[in-house]
């Protein structure tokens, strides 16, 4: 009930109103029925503007942070995401996804709409990242077609760490219904269910226009993260006293090495100048007290 409220009386106006949002693809929304809505993640604002659109409640699966973070910010966000429904899902893995998985088919089989991001997390970069292989599990185990959604703009609407979105027009690209019911009875095959995730992320990757990179995105994350701690680090030993970063040790190394030669040149005499010519002349003039030197005799 809740969710309806707002929808259609508080939020869903408000933002309706500021960011017109635009829908192609409409028509492949089903009007009943469960199915899996699948989009790429560039945004925490996602999980509003898909929604938005639809006309049919959906409910995603939400990562468990959203629902235990603390403070005045933290409290508001759990309360938001348990007010529209959405259902919380450990994402550790192991025992974890399995209860992931039982959330979204009990979902599926109220015969709701569920959407999942197959990619796991927002990507770190715009780009699109490889998917997690869970959508496909949930599509064979709940016997339903999986809907390729676009989210297109949003990771310029509220980049992330941003609070407060910037108002511009963000669009929603919704894709034809997927059907894999030639892999029924096989979602115990990793083969089958890798094959799948990646027809979907193919299918995403036409309708964003985004790259695809085949990579997991928290892998991306966590080399990007550390970099980030090791340049950290780089500029911690640079500003200690007596430290110096090492381009410009090597500027300073180079230089006194230049100055070394311009020295030595210095010291040299000129063979343009008179000393120069005695010094040449010296060294031409043959030793008085030398011979010929051994004469060789051809045989």
């Amino acid at each position: 009930m809740f969710y309806w409220f707002l929808k259609t009386i508080v939020i869903g106006p408000i933002i309706r109103l500021l960011f017109r949002p635009w829908v192609e693809g409409e028509e492949n929304i089903p009007e009943e029925g469960p199915a899996i809505f699948a989009s790429n993640h560039l945004s925490f604002s996602d999980s509003v503007f898909l929604p938005l659109v639809v006309p049919r409640r959906v409910t995603f699966l939400a990562k468990s942070d959203y629902f235990t973070g603390r403070g005045v910010k933290g409290r508001l966000t759990a309360a938001f995401f348990k007010a529209i429904g959405q259902v919380p899902v450990d994402r550790s893995g192991g025992k974890a996804s399995s209860a992931a998985l039982n959330s979204g088919l009990k979902v599926l089989r109220r015969g709701d709409l569920l959407g999942i991001y197959p990619e796991g997390t927002r990507s770190p970069d715009g780009r699109l990242y490889r998917g997690r292989t869970g959508v496909a599990r949930m599509a064979l185990e709940g016997r339903v077609t999986v809907i390729p959604v676009a989210m297109i703009g949003t990771d310029k609407a509220q980049p992330t760490g941003k609070v407060i979105p910037r108002i511009m027009r963000v669009g929603v690209r919704v894709g034809k219904p997927l059907d894999f019911s030639r892999y029924e009875g096989m979602e115990d095959d990793r083969f089958v269910l890798r094959s799948i995730t990646d027809e979907i992320m193919y299918e995403l990757m036409l309708l964003s226009g985004q790259e695809y990179v085949d990579m997991y995105a928290t892998s991306m994350k966590d080399r990007l993260l550390a970099a980030a701690r090791a340049k950290a680090k780089e500029l911690q030993e640079a500003a200690k006293p007596g430290a110096a970063a090492p381009e410009l040790e090597a500027a300073l190394d180079a230089a006194e090495g230049r100055a070394t030669q311009l020295e030595r040149a210095r010291d040299l005499p000129d063979p343009a100048s008179d000393a120069g010519r005695d010094t040449a002349a010296a060294r031409s003039a043959p030793d008085e007290d030398e011979g010929p030197g051994p004469v060789v005799a051809a045989s």
